[in-house]
Parts: structure tokens; sequence; C-alpha cells
């Protein structure tokens, strides 16, 4: 009996060894915050510490007290704490994309080792749903919130990226919501509104803290020697008002962000953190932003040694500060303010207003507020991340997002029984990494496509090439598996090696001997070919569209960590795809015939300039923005739609006594000038699916207007024979309106034709 009667005992220690370890790892991973009244009952006197008065009361106090040394060290990134007033340091450079990611302010460890990897933006945009845009933000701020209460990562995220995709080939692109600025608008101020939203309704507060960037006409990264550190880029009024600015703009008024990022380049000659006309002018004037404006990291450095625009580093921390920048990433304004303040360059007040956009910041985030446990999410920990609901929105926002690009006779789905065996080829079939992108962290786990792909049937494997550069494609081996099997996948495309921050492409064809290997394998293929582009940007696969031995294309982006089961469940029909091209895919000759460094919009046909994005661009493409197709079939039918809107002027008003091709489009002509749209969509296919109704405008072509804009989409969710309705509440300056020449927005008189799909209807503006 003894030797039985020592387990029991061995077994409590193992337990007790484990829970110690595990309460001396938690214990090491506190939250950071300020105003522990615990181990400081001297705080609880202090007015910045307490909650119940306003928090420009408490900004204020707190500000008093700090010297103006202690200041300046809360205009950088890496904040320095105050000890004697129990403030810790604070990193304020966090990463959310599309996901927690890893960065100077966020780690994983053992205790939280990965975090859902959303689908990268790109293909997120592609789902044209808000309710997704929102829906990650929710997951990613509540993950955030449970990092934070156990010290792995702070508050303040610099996401989303709201930068217009403007030419194929800036690595970056995949970042964004794509061309669009109304589909970018409306992703912006979602995204926010997921990450910055409490749950009790305060909107005083905020869960976390999100940065739209990168402010503004940033679009460039690295090309043919020219790099976003010294690029200026030269943009008209009218270009900037309609195409680069509403994003931000959205993120602002709509979205209330708690800040913005001023980007490398400059703009028509000034750098966006040294130019008071774009921050203090418009983000803080016009706007009203309501937090802090951050530079992006080493701006201010580059500023002054790449730009050269001031002479000295503490005339460049006197520029940024002065133009209504209040925190700088790295470290340039805590080593050059002071002196520039000794200087007479830079005064206290200045310092004082950019710390206490800072501090209020933080207040609204409850960094002042004492301990996080005692507060709203407080009870949020490890078991909140990775959780089984937040992958499977992973999973079910890239199924969302993937574009069917072409489907000859129907050849998708494939059915899991009729396919005995699937060749499976490419560099990018058995991606994990590639599959999320940049500015990710670590997933809960990764699905490849092989992976998914073999979960439905039996598969046969070869890369054909040892990467996405593709230089000697392994085309007879490919060939061998390919002729033998039911049906082949290719998944082709790039990767970070190829597009990415500070790397942008030259051409836009698939890389290497991918076009080589894809075409020899369609030859001898015995059933359907399935190509499948994995990249962020938009690829030239012209001879795949025309090839008919290559009987279907499908678009996965960057598909994050479930890309491979998204992949599957398309392919095999577990879902009809329902994703819409958010940027258009151009031809090779494009990036023979435009400059990238060439930021106009709008063609010139004078010089045979053919513009850019879908509303201004006149030349072929490869697939047109919004373009997707399903496996169902969908109808419109106009329900009800004004023929006539008038638009009403004041007595007196010039257009009355004269013939004007526009009218102003001021506050007091825009009230209630709006009306409705309504469509009865009906699924007319044999299988449930997903549908994006995007209503589009052409509007008269004055003011060098665009062919036609994005006004209204969005996503009904059918069964088969089912109908639905969808409504557009049409707002005449909001939606119908355009920017002129000098940058003023104007409303057209005249007729403007409405677009849903294949449905057209004109509609007259009078007055």
């Amino acid at each position: 009996m003894a030797p039985h009667a020592t387990y029991p005992l061995l077994l409590c220690f193992a337990i007790t060894t484990i829970l110690s370890n595990f309460i001396l790892t938690v214990s090491q991973n506190k939250p950071i915050f300020a105003c522990d009244i615990s181990k400081n009952r001297d705080l609880k006197t202090l007015k910045f510490c307490d909650q119940s008065l306003e928090v420009k009361t408490r900004v204020a106090d707190l500000i008093s007290r700090l010297t103006l040394e202690e200041k300046i060290q809360w205009m950088s990134s890496t904040s320095k704490g105050t000890t004697r007033l129990g403030i810790p340091d604070y990193q304020w450079w966090s990463e959310a994309l599309h996901g927690i990611a890893r960065s100077p302010g966020t780690r994983f460890t053992s205790l939280v080792p990965g975090a859902p990897s959303f689908p990268q933006t790109i293909l997120t945009a592609a789902t044209f749903d808000i309710h997704v845009f929102e829906g990650i933000g929710k997951v990613v701020s509540t993950e955030a919130r449970a990092m934070y209460n156990v010290g792995l990562t702070g508050l303040t995220f610099w996401a989303p990226n709201v930068n217009i995709f403007r030419d194929p080939r800036w690595g970056r692109g995949q970042e964004t919501p794509g061309e669009d600025p109304y589909l970018s608008s409306f992703y912006a101020a979602a995204y926010v509104r997921g990450l910055q939203q409490r749950d009790d309704g305060d909107i005083n507060r905020l869960k976390v803290a999100a940065c739209c960037k990168h402010y503004t006409a940033y679009d460039l990264d690295f090309w043919k020697g020219i790099e976003r550190y010294s690029f200026n880029a030269v943009v008209t009024p009218q270009d900037l008002d309609d195409t680069f600015q509403p994003p931000f703009k959205s993120c602002v008024l709509d979205g209330n962000v708690a800040s913005v990022m001023c980007s490398y380049n400059q703009v028509n000659g000034k750098p966006t953190c040294g130019d008071p006309d774009l921050l203090s002018g418009v983000i803080r004037g016009q706007w009203n932003l309501n937090g802090y404006i951050v530079s992006d990291c080493d701006s201010l450095e580059k500023m002054f040694s790449s730009q050269h625009y001031t002479k000295t580093p503490e005339e460049t921390a006197a520029l940024a500060v002065n133009s209504g920048m209040d925190l700088n990433c790295d470290h340039f304004i805590s080593s050059n303010a002071l002196a520039a303040v000794n200087r007479g360059l830079l005064n206290e007040t200045a310092i004082n207003r950019a710390i206490s956009n800072n501090f209020a910041t933080m207040m609204r985030l409850g960094f002042f507020d004492g301990d996080p446990s005692k507060q709203l999410y407080g009870n949020l920990g490890p078991k909140d991340i990775c959780t089984e609901a937040n992958q499977e929105l992973a999973r079910e926002v890239a199924r969302q997002g993937i574009v069917l690009l072409k489907n000859s006779e129907n050849s998708l789905p494939l059915s899991p029984t009729a396919i005995k065996t699937l060749a499976v080829i490419g560099p990018n079939a058995n991606a994990t990494e590639t599959m999320i992108g940049n500015y990710a962290g670590t997933p809960c786990r990764y699905t490849s496509p092989l992976e998914g792909l073999t979960d439905s049937v039996p598969t046969i494997y070869d890369p054909g090439c040892i990467n996405v550069f593709c230089k000697a494609a392994r085309i007879e081996d490919s060939k061998r598996i390919a002729a033998s099997e039911d049906a082949v996948v290719l998944v082709m495309g790039s990767d970070q090696s190829i597009e990415r921050e500070t790397v942008d492409r030259v051409d836009i064809t698939l890389p290497g001997q991918q076009q080589l290997l894809v075409s020899e394998v369609a030859k001898v293929s015995k059933g359907p070919v399935i190509l499948v582009i994995m990249s962020g940007g938009g690829m030239d696969v012209q001879f795949a569209k025309d090839d008919p031995k290559i009987t279907s294309i499908l678009w996965v982006g960057f598909p994050g960590e479930a890309g491979g089961a998204a992949i599957s469940d398309i392919i095999f029909g577990y879902h009809s795809p329902s994703g819409r091209l958010p940027m258009t895919w151009y031809p090779q000759s494009y990036t023979k015939q435009v400059e990238m460094t060439n930021m106009n919009m709008r063609a010139n046909p004078k010089t045979g300039y053919p513009g850019r994005t879908y509303g201004f661009y006149k030349g072929p493409t490869v697939f047109p923005f919004g373009h997707g197709l399903t496996y169902s079939a969908f109808s419109h039918n106009l329900v009800d739609a004004p023929k006539l809107v008038y638009v009403p002027l004041e007595e007196g008003h010039v257009c009355l006594s004269s013939k004007c091709k526009s009218i102003d489009a001021l506050e007091e002509t825009c009230k209630n000038l709006a009306f409705d749209i309504n469509l009865r969509v009906k699924n007319v296919g044999k299988m449930r699916g997903s549908h994006t109704v995007l209503l589009f405008s052409s509007p008269p072509q004055v003011h060098n207007s665009p062919q036609k804009q994005l006004v209204g989409f969005e996503k009904l969710h059918l069964m088969a024979e089912e109908e639905g309705m969808v409504r557009f509440n049409v707002h005449v300056c909001k939606h119908l309106s355009l920017v002129d020449e000098n940058g003023h927005r104007k409303i057209a008189l005249g007729q403007h034709v409405l677009h849903v799909g294949s449905l057209t209807h004109f509609l007259n503006m009078g007055i």
C-alpha cells in the first residue's frame, strides 16, 4: 500500500509546480498603467488620476506637473514615464492591420503564442461587406485588450492603411482597401469603429485607439531608384480632394478615429509632416480630429537628411510640431525639441498642445484610471485569443473575399466525389507564411492550399518552381503529374519578396517562368485546370483568360491563416464565391506607358496618358474593378427611383438667369437633398450564395468628371429562388457631387446615369 500512497502526493506536487509556474508567468506579464493607487496612495489626490473629472481637466493638471524635459519625452513613440507621478514608460507603436501584429509594442510568448491572422486588407475589401470590415475590428480589439491585460501589447494601434491603390505596381497596395475612394472610405470608418467603439456605448472612451495612415497621396515605396523618403507627389487640387483625401476624411468624421499618421513623401513640394495646411488646417481644423497626429517612423529624420527641406534638426523638429504633429515615431523629437526651444524656434505652448492630444487619447483608453482588471475588459485574457469563433471568422472572410475571375462552362465547382485524384502544383501551393502578407503576427495555425484541398480529395503535389521567382520551372515533372490526374490546381502568384513595403514591382506579369509552367501544364491536362493567383496586386493573366484549356481563374489575395481551407471551400463548392475586385487589373503594357511617379488620375488625350483606376482610365483591362463571378445567378429589378431631382437655389442665384453646368455643393443647398433607390434582387440560380450589389453613377461630363463612380454597395445572402430588397439612400451632395479643377465640390446639372449591373436608370438633376 505504501508505494501507492505516494502517487497522489507526486501528482499534487506536479500540479502545484505547474500552477506556480503559470502564476509566475502571469505575474511577470501585467499591463502597464498609470495612477496605481494600490502602490502609491498619494496619487489619489492628483486630479489627473480622478476618473470623475473631464478629460480636459485631467490633462491640464497632468501637464502642469511636468517639466519641459518630461513633456518632450511624451512626444516620442517610445515615451519615457515620470516615476514621481506614477506614470510608466509607454510604447505607442503597435500594429493591427489585419490581426494583432508583431511590432515594438507587441510580442508573442508562450502565454499568447499567436492570434488570428485575417486576410490581408485588399482581400477583405473584396468582400464589399461593411459588417465584415467592422466585425474584424471588433475581434482584433477584443484580442488586443486580452493581450494588454497580460502585458503583451499596448493600446494604440497604427492601423488601418487607407491609402488609395493608385498604381498596380505599388508593393503596399495589399495593405489597402483598393483603388476606389468610396469603398476605401467605408472600409476606413467601419474598421476604425470596430477597433475603437466600446461595448458600453461610451462614445468618449476608446476600446483601443486606431490610426489612419499614411496621410496623404502616399503610394510609392521604391520604384526604379525613386524612394518614398524623398518623393514629391505632384497632385492637382482636384485629384487630392476627390481621390486621395476622402478615406482620411471618413476616418475622422465618420469613424472618429483617434489618430492620423502623416506620410514620408512631400505633396506639391511640402513634407506632409511639416505642412500646416494639411495638418492643422485640414485634419485638426476642417475635420476637427479628436486625437493625435503621429509621424511615420523616421519621417522627420528623412525630412532633414533625404529631402533637405530644413537646414538643421532643430528646424525640422520645430516645423513638424508647429505644423500640427503631436507624436514622433522614433526619437528625432526627443533628441532635438529642447534645442529648438532654446533657439526660439519652438515654444512650450506648442509642446503643451501636442502632448495634450497625446494624453487625452491615453485618458480615453483608461491608461490613467488605475488597475485595468477593475475596468471594462479587465476579465479578458489568453482564453479570449485564437477562439474557435475568431478562427472561423478568418476562414469566412477569405471565402467571402476570393474572386472567381473566369469559369468556362461552369467547370467549377469540382465534385469531391467525381475527382478521385487532384494535382496541386505551384510555388504557392503549399504556402503558409505567404498567405498572411505583411504587417502580420503569429497566426493561431496555418492551413495551406495543399492541406485544404487534401482534406477533400487525395492529392499529388509538385511545387513546379523553387520559389515564386521561378527562374527555372520544373515543367516536365509538373506535366507528368498533371497528365495523369482528374483535375489540376495551379497555385501561382507572388509573395513579400516581390511586393511589399519598400518593394514596388516593375512588371505585373506572373514572375519568372510561372506563365510558361501554367501554359505547359494546361496543354497536357485531361480535366479542368484551375489557376489560383495569390498576390496583393493584380496580374496580367490575359494569356490564361484566353486559353480554353485553363477553365477557371481565382484570385485569392493573401488570404490569411485559413486561406487554404477557404480556397478548398470555393473550389469544391462548399461555398459560392462572391468577392469582387477592389482594383483594376491592367495589361503589362500599362507599365510601359505610365510612369509610376505620375500622380494624375485623369487621362490626357493630348499626351496619350490613359489615366488611372476605373473612374478615369481609358484603355484595355484584363479584369475591371468590381468583376467577380459566382456559382449562382442573380437578377435585379428596379422597384422605385426618381427620374428628376431639383436642387433648390436662393433667390437671385446667378444660375436662375443664366445657363450653368454645375453649382456649388454648399451646406445650405445640400440639406435634405436625398432620395431612395429600391431594388429587388433574386437568386435565380440553383445554389445559395452571397451577392454584392454595386451602384455606380456616371455624372454629366463637366469638370473632367469621372466616367463613373461607386455611390453604394450592399451584400445579400440568398437561398436559391429567394428574393431580397436593397435600398440605397442617395444623398445628392455626398454621392452624386464631383470636384472641380480648383478642388471645390460641385453638383453637376443634367443627366446622371445610375448603373446596377446591366440595369441603368436615368436621373436628371435640375434647378
